[in-house]
């Protein structure tokens, strides 16, 4: 199974929760259903994992996120930023078997693939001081 690619889809679908705030069975059927992906090329269970968990915790992951904004404020970061940084800190936060290095170069990698230059630096440094103060 691959877990970039399976780390992909969870952001891609942490991104459309963020637009339609559907509940995360329904918007894993709905992926599940509607995918050109081979469901069995992917890690189903950390899929899961990560898109339950971070809609359980997600006042705790914005509440981290936001303290290390600099003069911004959550609501102002794009969806597809908010998405990875949100994946991101689920992983550092509540992952004990994925390293904070591995969750921040990560993030920093999807970044690159789906967003600005500007925002590899801000995400890597949001990141940053969220592993460093937990």
């Amino acid at each position: 199974m691959n877990r970039k690619r399976s780390r992909e889809v969870t952001m891609e679908l942490l991104f459309e929760n963020a637009i339609k705030k559907e509940e995360p069975i329904d918007l894993i059927e709905n992926f599940k259903e509607n995918t050109e992906y081979n469901i069995n090329d992917l890690d189903m269970v950390y899929i899961n994992r990560i898109v339950y968990g971070v809609n359980k915790n997600i006042k705790e992951i914005d509440e981290n996120i936001e303290k290390y904004l600099v003069n911004w404020k959550i609501q102002r970061i794009s969806k597809v930023n908010l998405s990875i940084l949100r994946l991101c800190t689920y992983e550092i936060l509540f992952e004990e078997d994925i390293p904070f290095k591995v969750a921040i170069n990560e993030g920093v990698e999807l970044a690159k693939k789906y967003s600005d230059e500007a925002s590899i630096k801000f995400i890597n440094g949001v990141l940053d001081k969220i592993a460093k103060n937990n």
